[in-house]
């Protein structure tokens, strides 16, 4: 039985449809995103399973039971907001004891829930500080450690990271990630960073305008996304448009807008004929100088070098070929030397490099 089972939910503001017959199921233990850009429903939905939001048609199971139509403190969950809605007259202590107050637990208990939840997220002995004395991220970890202290089944996030600075939110992505594992709550994260989804999930729901576009592993959607939306959502990627010339048991030839053919592996259920998209990542794409001693393999192509922008890890590197532009980009080595501007190049990639959808 799944832990958390949402059933053709939708919502109605009027006359927009902000969620539009959602289901999923999350496994006990699993921390699983809701992905996508502004607007796209994922946090109506993730308020329609907290009971914050009503619900226009559908269902809501937790734990086996239907909680559809259930007040929020009759749920067992626990949430984390994105702007952490700490009580800033209640001590750190008080904040994470609230929950638990009005749950009615014994004061023992409360002690003992408020101190080792505050230890989980490393803040023991700041618990009696008041939220303004804490940093954003620090407030962050009390926010969580509200929302642990009462144990629920069910752990919601909704955009938890969003008012960290660059590099606080990567530290609170491994630090919430390791947590999760260490306590082995059942997660539900909201987001529309996609890396933030890649890194933390065991899986990835990807929304488009009310609707699931996709669901899978980081892996899974990265790798061999199914839409266009979504390989275009997810990570860097060249999306060339075209036709289906040839198709045999182990290659299809794509014929592009700008006259490229490009060989990909074969996809069921794509024909001659067939419009189609190729996608190629970035970083799968290797540039080198036009010399006579490189060795052309797979998709190959002349190009001019337009334009280079040094990114610290990665160079992000722009080619222009028969009216296409074709991004990539490679890795600092160290020992850096950028290629000039305006030079003949060749870029290639290899077959299974590319990703077939048929549009």
């Amino acid at each position: 039985m799944s832990l958390l089972s949402v059933q053709g939910i939708s919502k109605h503001f009027k006359d927009t449809i902000a969620v539009d017959h959602v289901s999923f199921d999350m496994a006990e233990g699993e921390f699983l995103s809701l992905l996508g850009p502004s607007g796209c429903g994922k946090t109506t939905t993730l308020r329609i399973i907290a009971g914050l939001e009503s619900l226009t048609e559908g269902k809501v199971f937790l734990e086996g039971r239907d909680v559809t139509y259930e007040a929020p403190f009759h749920r067992n969950t626990g949430m984390v907001f994105q702007n952490y809605a700490l009580f800033p007259h209640m001590t750190i202590h008080e904040n994470v004891a609230f929950g638990l107050r009005m749950r009615k637990f014994d004061k023992n208990r409360i002690e003992d829930k408020v101190t080792r939840a505050l230890e989980l997220v490393h803040l023991g002995g700041l618990g009696e500080r008041y939220p303004h004395q804490l940093s954003g991220g620090q407030q962050q970890r009390v926010a969580l450690a509200r929302a642990l202290a009462v144990e629920p089944a069910l752990l919601l996030l909704d955009e938890p990271l969003s008012n960290l600075d660059a590099k606080l939110r990567e530290e609170m992505r491994i630090e919430i990630k390791l947590i999760q594992r260490e306590v082995g709550i059942t997660t539900l994260f909201v987001t529309h960073d996609q890396e933030e989804a890649l890194t933390m999930s065991d899986r990835v729901i990807v929304m488009e305008r009310g609707r699931i576009s996709e669901m899978g592993s980081p892996v899974e959607i990265y790798q061999n996304p199914t839409s266009a939306f979504v390989a275009d959502f997810i990570g860097h990627a060249n999306i060339f448009k075209g036709k289906v010339v040839k198709v045999q048991s182990d290659q299809t030839v794509v014929r592009s807008e700008g006259n490229l053919e490009i060989y990909t592996p074969p996809r069921e259920g794509i024909e001659v004929g067939d419009d189609a998209l190729v996608v190629v990542r970035q970083e799968r794409i290797r540039l080198d100088p036009m010399e006579n001693d490189v060795i052309r393999v797979g998709n190959c192509f002349s190009a001019e070098l337009i334009l280079t922008n040094f990114l610290g890890p990665t160079i992000h590197y722009i080619c222009k070929t028969s009216g296409n532009e074709i991004h990539l980009r490679r890795p600092n080595e160290g020992k850096l030397q950028l290629m000039e501007l305006g030079r003949s190049v060749l870029v290639q990639w290899d077959q299974d490099d590319c990703v077939l959808i048929r549009i």
